[in-house]
């Protein structure tokens, strides 16, 4: 390597160290000028022993002491020499370059010294700015304090300003506006402001104070009033204008109640507040006037429900009882097909007014253009449903608008009306199974009302019932008092056909028993609202599948009227009117069983006196099955019925086979007991019975059948007692034939082969029975 290119690296190396060293000043300018000095020699120094170092040649020519150091340093400054005039040569070659460099290396100073004053002027102007900013930052705090504060101020001015002081449309709506949702609002919101004024205690809103302690609020107080006294005004005068509409005919009640009163009730609210007197003026206003107009309707509505009346012209009279007499009974034939509700047979009179619980009452404009008829107790449930929901009705309309009950004053004129015009009725009615209907009706409709929790009409109710019962225990009397006093000159004489006593009878109780039922029924379906005392099981009733028809038992018939009143003047209040009607037709029964004997003595001959109970009692026994109704009643008559056809039995086959009958009634028991033999018995009696039993059997069963089909209108019943007597005979004649079997056990006499065989006695007796 040369000295030169050594000096360069050198040269090099010193700038790079010079720099090293002047950035190492610049980041510690507290160290000494002296101390500088020496660390920057000493860098230099150790530099330039690296960069010697550094040469292979030089470090190796060092190490074998081959290197003179004196001309190796001359040498050095040889070509230091040399490269200096170089340098100068160099340099004055490029002389107008280098000028031209320095040329614009001042121009590039004058343009940065202006760069630099106009930026200092920059950092002048933008110190300005950010105190400006700082002020304005100082300004915009200090002002959204206060815009806070006065903002909360508002705020709770507005509060204040709002419980106390009364806004103009809110004056507006009250003393010019109609009364509608707006005046109703404004009424609330005034009623609110007097009750704010006016407080004693201490208010968040008011600051702490109590607002009826402030100025303001004191100022108010007296506004406050007066529009309070224009709103009561206002007030009266609408609902005066509305409850006028009330006594307008052909009016909707309910839409006046509804749209013009009960939408408002705030507002009587706000009457009993503010004013009791008018308030006090609008009850007894709306009690006159909607009494007038409950009072107007139910006497229109009554009154057309009357011209609907069917037993006007075909109700029953005090000649229809049981044991109606003969002439009477004729002249009720000649116009029977023309009038008359039959008063004993129930029909569907108590599905039509008792099943239909969803019953609307009845249109009685529409069915007079249509000119239908009603019997009477459809028309009493009529009236009495739309009394339930017109009552019902006016509760919850009082409860909701005045805060109380106004039955009392609304209804008492209407309910005197509606028992007035019901004790016109009782005085002729006739009819127990309408009566009968009316109570249940009313005993329907009065667990309806309690299921609504409704109870203004018990009383009515009570009143009803204590009209109702004691008619129709006058009827039951009269009833009974025909029976007792009939007889057969007074019933047109006796025939051996049932008669119309028994047939009227028994369609008069089973009716009576259906009802009865009936009510019961409708009690089941408002189980939830039963009284504890009514107790039915369900094992004792049981209801027809295919046919509406009661079946009643013995053991709870008594308890189906238990949760009825009891008898109106009673001395024992457990005695209820249900049970006295049981009673009535427990001694109807025996009076009537009483009455056919009587009827059935007048006949000449036992037999006949036999046949006609057995017609009767068949008859009866016939209408209770057909009506589905069983019970004691029923049974009791079967047994007579029994008891009937086995007398009968006797007397037929006394008639024919009687001698036969004593053989066998003497003999019997005496062969049983000493095992006779044929010495104690005539042989010739025997055979002369033998002989007239083979040869007359057959003509008398004949006879027998004749007899019976002639006696009996009823086929099924004539058919069973043919079989019951052919039957007993055919017992009789076995008997028989067992005696003479007894009697000659060893060897019997030759009349024996007369005998006729068991078999074709039973087969004859098949051919009779075949039909059955």
């Amino acid at each position: 390597m040369s000295v030169k290119a050594v000096a360069s690296d050198k040269t090099v190396q010193e700038a790079a160290m010079s720099l090293t060293a002047s950035k190492k000043l610049e980041e510690s300018p507290a160290i000494d000028e002296e101390q500088e000095m020496l660390l920057h020699e000493e860098e230099r120094l150790s530099a330039d022993l690296a960069q010697f170092l550094s040469n292979p040649s030089l470090k190796a020519a060092l190490a074998d002491g081959s290197l003179d150091l004196t001309s190796y340093s001359s040498t050095v400054e040889q070509e230091l020499h040399e490269l200096e005039t170089q340098c100068i040569d160099v340099y004055r070659s490029k002389k107008e370059e280098i000028s031209m460099l320095r040329k614009e290396l001042e121009s590039c100073d004058a343009v940065l010294a202006a760069l630099q004053e106009m930026l200092l002027g920059f950092q002048a102007d933008l110190g300005g700015l950010s105190g400006d900013i700082r002020n304005l930052q100082e300004k915009s705090r200090s002002l959204g304090i206060q815009l806070r504060n006065r903002r909360q101020a508002e705020s709770g001015l507005k509060k204040f300003l709002d419980h106390i002081v009364i806004a103009p449309n809110l004056v507006h709506a009250i003393c010019r506006g109609p009364v509608n949702d707006t005046f109703l609002k404004c009424v609330q919101d005034l009623n609110r402001i007097q009750k704010d004024i006016h407080d004693e205690t201490p208010q968040d809103w008011s600051c702490g104070e109590a607002p009826s302690r402030t100025v303001a609020g004191n100022e108010m107080q007296e506004h406050v009033q007066k529009l309070r006294l224009v709103a009561v005004s206002r007030i009266r005068d609408y609902f005066l204008l509305q409850m006028g509409f009330l006594r307008s005919p052909q009016t909707n009640v309910r839409m006046i109640q509804v749209h013009g009163l009960l939408k408002y009730a705030l507002l009587q609210d706000f009457l009993e507040e503010t004013s009791p007197e008018i308030a006090s003026e609008i009850y007894k206003v709306y009690v006159e006037s909607m009494g007038k107009t409950l009072y107007s309707l139910f006497r229109t509505y009554q009154a057309q429900l009357l011209q609907l009346d069917s037993c006007n012209t075909k109700g029953a009279t005090r000649q229809d009882v049981i044991a109606i007499e003969d002439s009477a009974l004729r002249d009720a034939l000649t116009s029977k097909a023309k009038r008359r509700i039959d008063s004993f047979t129930l029909g569907n009179r108590a599905n039509d007014v008792l099943e239909e619980l969803s019953f609307r009452p009845i249109l009685a404009h529409v069915a007079l253009a249509e000119e239908k008829s009603y019997p009477y107790e459809m028309l009493f449930r009529s009236l009495v449903v739309h009394l339930t929901d017109a009552v019902t009705n006016e509760y919850v309309f009082s409860r909701q608008f005045f805060r109380r009950d106004a039955f009392q004053q609304l209804f008492s004129a209407t309910l005197g009306l509606l028992l007035e015009q019901l004790e016109n009725y009782l005085f002729g009615c006739h009819d127990a199974l309408a009566l009968l209907l009316m109570i249940k009706i009313t005993h329907v409709q009065s667990r309806i009302l309690q299921a609504r929790h409704v109870d203004s009409l018990h009383s009515f109710f009570d009143k009803v019932a204590s009209l109702l019962w004691p008619r129709l225990k006058a009827i039951m009397d009269l009833h009974l008092r025909s029976i007792k006093s009939a007889n057969a000159q007074k019933l047109g004489g006796v025939d051996l056909h049932a008669h119309y006593v028994s047939r009227r009878y028994a369609e008069f109780t089973c009716s009576i028993l259906a009802i009865l039922h009936k009510g019961q029924k409708d009690s089941q379906v408002l189980k939830s609202q039963m009284s504890p005392r009514i107790n039915v099981r369900k094992a004792d009733v049981r209801t027809s599948a295919s046919k509406d028809i009661v079946i009643i038992s013995n053991q709870n018939k008594s308890e189906i009227f238990t949760s009825v009143d009891a008898v109106p003047g009673g001395k024992n209040s457990k005695t209820s009117a249900g049970d006295m009607l049981l009673a009535d037709l427990d001694t109807m029964q025996d009076e009537v069983i009483s009455l056919l004997e009587r009827l059935a003595d007048k006949h000449a001959t036992n037999k006949k006196r036999i046949v006609f109970l057995i017609n009767n009692l068949d008859q009866i026994v016939c209408i209770f099955q057909e009506r589905r109704v069983v019970g004691k009643e029923l049974n009791r008559f079967i047994e007579l019925l029994m008891t009937q056809r086995e007398l009968f039995v006797e007397e037929e086959l006394l008639t024919s086979f009687s001698k036969m009958i004593a053989f066998v009634q003497q003999t019997e028991s005496h062969v049983n007991a000493n095992a006779s033999t044929a010495e104690s018995i005539n042989p010739q009696v025997v055979e002369v019975l033998i002989r007239e039993f083979s040869s007359n059997w057959k003509g008398a069963i004949e006879q027998i059948n004749r007899n019976v089909l002639s006696y009996f209108s009823n086929f099924r019943n004539g058919m069973e007692i043919l079989k019951q007597v052919l039957t007993q005979l055919l017992l009789y004649y076995t008997r028989f034939q067992d005696i003479i079997r007894k009697v000659w056990r060893n060897r019997q006499p030759a009349f024996c082969k007369d005998l006729v065989s068991t078999a074709i006695i039973l087969a004859e007796i098949k051919k009779h029975a075949l039909v059955i």
